[in-house]
């Protein structure tokens, strides 16, 4: 293990934003971990523990040590005649657990195909898409408790999950570094269709999804269709969380805009944020956030949801814009957006 200085963290986040780190280093296997914590760099500032580097925004420098987690390799555990039990460690690209397990016929995450980003980030936003969240599959989490060195093991009830959120963005953030993760999949297939944008491409394209490969392909393809590649224009994907409301709060908007889309979750309503963005626009302007460019950033023009870089931008340029929309849409809706990113 190196511990480096005044490290260039450009390409470590998706944004492409130029940031520095007072220290830095990389941790390529679990037994690093405890010469890590013993390192005065480590003991004496501010950490923060970086995997894809897709769900952060550097506002500024960070005047700490930065630790990127590389520590890699998926194996298969435990099985039974229905069910496998996979480890897979934090440093592993997430789509690549994805492929290992659409390439074996394990059902459970190929509805989480394409999403950026790597294993260990998985638990702390809890990622979710197109009808699946890890939390369906979630055994356990493994972690280094950064106080005493010690190893913990989380299991899926205490890693408190909900919509992009866990024990480890909250109470327990920057406490842990989570090193793996422990996931039951099925060998049965377990179709999960019914969500709407996958049936509408489904049927659009006259496809009857027949395998595992089906459903991931579809995916990917979906999600390449709607959100930028980061290597061409950078961005973190969908920047904000979509809102949730309860029926008293859902019928008094629908008396005045009866167009707004809803989806019925656990007694609660969820409002796309994209929609939420696009009938919004910037103050004292009648055009839409969807497209709107202001200097080196904007809104992506296929997804409002994501905001990018067009090259040369700052994290408070991000943020700033970020914030106009926040507000528009309390102005307009009274609803508050919240971002799924991290400010740092």
């Amino acid at each position: 293990m190196q511990i480096l200085e005044n490290y260039d963290l450009t390409k470590l986040n998706t944004f492409g934003i130029k940031a520095e780190a007072k220290y830095f280093t990389e941790i390529n296997k679990e037994e690093d971990i405890p010469s890590l914590f013993e390192s005065e760099q480590f003991k004496n500032n501010e950490r923060l523990f970086l995997g894809g580097g897709s769900n952060v925004l550097f506002t500024k420098d960070f005047d700490g040590i930065v630790i990127l987690n590389k520590i890699k390799g998926i194996e298969v555990i435990n099985e039974s005649k229905e069910d496998v039990w996979i480890k897979a460690y934090g440093g592993e690209i997430w789509h690549d657990l994805v492929s290992f397990s659409v390439g074996h016929e394990y059902w459970g995450i190929e509805n989480l195909s394409w999403v950026p980003g790597t294993v260990g980030a998985a638990p702390m936003q809890n990622i979710g898409a197109y009808g699946a969240e890890l939390k369906d599959t979630l055994v356990s989490v493994e972690a280094y408790d950064i106080s005493n060195g010690e190893k913990v093991i989380f299991q899926n009830n205490e890693c408190k999950l909900g919509y992009r959120d866990s024990i480890f963005k909250n109470v327990a953030k920057g406490k842990y570094f989570i090193s793996a993760i422990v996931l039951k999949l099925s060998k049965v297939e377990k179709k999960n269709i019914t969500y709407r944008a996958l049936k509408d491409y489904f049927e659009k394209n006259n496809i009857n999804p027949e395998t595992i490969k089906d459903i991931s392909d579809a995916v990917i393809e979906i999600r390449k269709s709607k959100l930028p590649d980061p290597k061409i224009i950078g961005n973190a994907g969908s920047f904000f969380k979509n809102v949730f409301v309860e029926k008293k709060e859902l019928d008094i908007l629908l008396e005045k805009y009866p167009e707004l889309p809803y989806f019925e979750e656990e007694n609660v309503f969820k409002i796309p944020a994209g929609w939420l963005i696009e009938e919004c626009g910037p103050a004292r302007s009648t055009i839409s956030w969807k497209g709107y460019r202001v200097g080196n950033v904007g809104v992506h023009d296929k997804q409002a949801l994501v905001l990018v870089n067009h090259g040369g931008a700052t994290g408070e340029e991000i943020k700033d814009l970020a914030l106009q929309i926040i507000d528009s849409v309390k102005q307009k809706f009274g609803l508050i957006l919240n971002p799924e990113v991290n400010f740092v």
